[in-house]
């Protein structure tokens, strides 16, 4: 085998779970993109206008908080008996947006098609603009309608290109993961950590009992012995 086909396999054998999980992640978006249900989005903004000229930035603030108010159920109730939806579902249909700089607010309504998501984007800058011209004289300032919301040309999701790209890049950690797991099992332990095995070593046998210690001789034993080296010594004379 020459060395091109031997680099091949060792890649191939080492790249697999990647190799294998990024084209079906990215089959698996598209596949998503083609059954879901299609999801369409339109906008139609509020602005707000002061009673006193030169009080933009008290609009740009009544702004800010009216935009807040476009999801509260005092808004909410009666654009939901105008659409037809109960209360908790057209919650979770539109939402508002504002401008940091801007007097302007921007409702946005989403639909399973584009009649609805223009009827509830519309419904509810209606009854924003309701609620909030009715305490024009406390608050200085009062809601005018901008621009109506305009049907959609494309839905919002699915997307195709996102829906795969995200496959695929799900399917790029999952292959990952199964990679770092087989090579975690495959390494022993102490080189997990940069260290070698710990060799193993046989277990010692159990040693016999120790051999006993001569006793101390006692200082009645030690007279006679030195009584007769005394004697040897006289002898000797």
């Amino acid at each position: 085998m020459t060395e091109p086909r031997r680099s091949v396999r060792r890649l191939v054998s080492r790249w697999w779970p990647v190799v294998l999980a990024v084209p079906l992640g990215a089959v698996a978006g598209a596949g998503y993109a083609v059954v879901a249900h299609p999801s369409y989005a339109a906008n139609s903004y509020v602005i707000v206008v002061p009673e006193t000229q030169g009080e933009a930035a008290t609009a740009v603030s009544f702004a800010q908080a009216y935009g807040r108010l476009a999801g509260q159920p005092q808004v909410l109730a009666p654009a939901a008996a105008e659409t037809g939806h109960r209360l908790a579902e057209l919650e979770s249909l539109v939402h508002g947006t504002t401008s940091p700089d801007a007097p302007v607010i921007e409702i946005t309504g989403t639909g399973a098609d584009r009649q609805d998501a223009v009827r509830a984007a519309d419904a509810v800058a209606r009854s924003l603009v309701a609620f909030a011209n009715t305490n024009s004289r406390e608050t200085g300032v009062r809601l005018v309608p901008l621009a109506a919301a305009a049907e959609p040309a494309a839905p919002t999701t699915p997307s195709g290109r996102l829906d795969v790209a995200v496959g695929g890049a799900a399917g790029l950690l999952i292959g990952a993961l199964v990679m770092m797991t087989r090579r975690r099992n495959a390494v022993p332990a102490g080189a997990v950590d940069g260290e070698p095995p710990a060799a193993t070593t046989p277990r010692p046998r159990a040693a016999g009992p120790a051999p006993a210690l001569p006793e101390p001789a006692g200082p009645g034993t030690a007279e006679p012995e030195l009584a007769a080296a005394g004697a040897a010594a006289g002898s000797g004379r």
